[in-house]
């Protein structure tokens, strides 16, 4: 039970949002109305996607107070505490890649030899060309083809042709490139990754109780960020971790967990070694 922790309150919180939504729309409930571009709690408190209201803005739409309001709202959470936790406690296809991921490790793909390669900063780049498409076309880009609009509203409404897109993701991830989508592609990856960089909820490691089992490494879906395995006891600092808690459910070390990063003591230690 203990090495999965966190994937089941994971997997709770993105059900129970699908539920919420579905609710809000089928049966009136006004906990949490609308979709994950656009939402609302209790019908008070707006929350609305920053990436979604870029491309808005890039497109020459008009857009009200609420909706700002709503994007600050989610800056905010994610800039201060949740990272780029939107990404593996939120967003739906986050259980379709896991699900493409956890058959790749069963039926052992990673261990046959690949030539594929393509650089976790395309989800950066992939920003930069929705704003533009968005600007040229008058639309908002990449929320025309979102597979996360297409299965939350799919969830509410059922789903259509767009369904088609969520299994090409699924394969992909298993026989393609592992961690393909959300590790090199999701352009609101990668904008949560720019708006959780300086978050202070992270995972810290304890280099004194780690064996160096690289459990961890196995299992991150952005493997980059545990560059500190095997060196030093740290926090993760780069801002694609997800939160999502993967490397701390596997370590039977008791070497990582979740704690608050502490910028001031940081900055302390950094001044003391360079006065010495």
């Amino acid at each position: 039970m203990s090495n999965y922790k966190y994937l089941i309150l994971r997997r709770i919180s993105q059900i129970t949002l699908l539920v919420l939504y579905f609710g809000a729309n089928a049966y009136g409930w006004k906990m949490l109305a609308g979709n994950l571009s656009s939402s609302t709690i209790l019908g008070t408190i707006p929350l609305s996607d920053p990436f979604a209201l870029l491309q808005m803005l890039a497109a020459g739409a008009s857009v009200g107070a609420t909706a700002l309001v709503g994007g600050l709202v989610i800056v905010f959470f994610y800039g201060l505490i949740g990272g780029r936790a939107f990404c593996s406690w939120v967003c739906p296809v986050n259980m379709v890649t896991d699900a493409a991921n956890w058959l790749r490790r069963k039926l052992y793909i990673d261990k046959i030899e690949r030539k594929i390669w393509v650089s976790r900063n395309l989800r950066y780049y992939l920003i930069i060309l929705a704003l533009i498409v968005s600007f040229v076309s008058g639309l908002a880009a990449f929320e025309v083809i979102s597979p996360i609009t297409i299965l939350n509203r799919g969830v509410i409404f059922g789903f259509g042709a767009g369904a088609g897109l969520l299994v090409a993701i699924f394969f992909f991830d298993l026989f393609v490139l592992k961690n393909g989508w959300c590790g090199h592609i999701c352009p609101l990856g990668g904008v949560h990754s720019i708006i959780g960089k300086y978050n202070l909820f992270r995972v810290k490691h304890n280099s004194d109780n780690c064996t160096l089992c690289m459990k961890c490494k196995d299992i991150c879906p952005e493997v980059q960020v545990l560059d500190m395995i095997g060196k030093r006891s740290d926090f993760v600092a780069k801002q694609e971790c997800t939160n999502c808690g993967r490397c701390v459910d596997v370590c039977n070390d008791d070497a990582l967990g979740f704690n608050i990063r502490n910028y001031m003591k940081n900055n302390q230690e950094v001044t003391d070694e360079n006065v010495n």
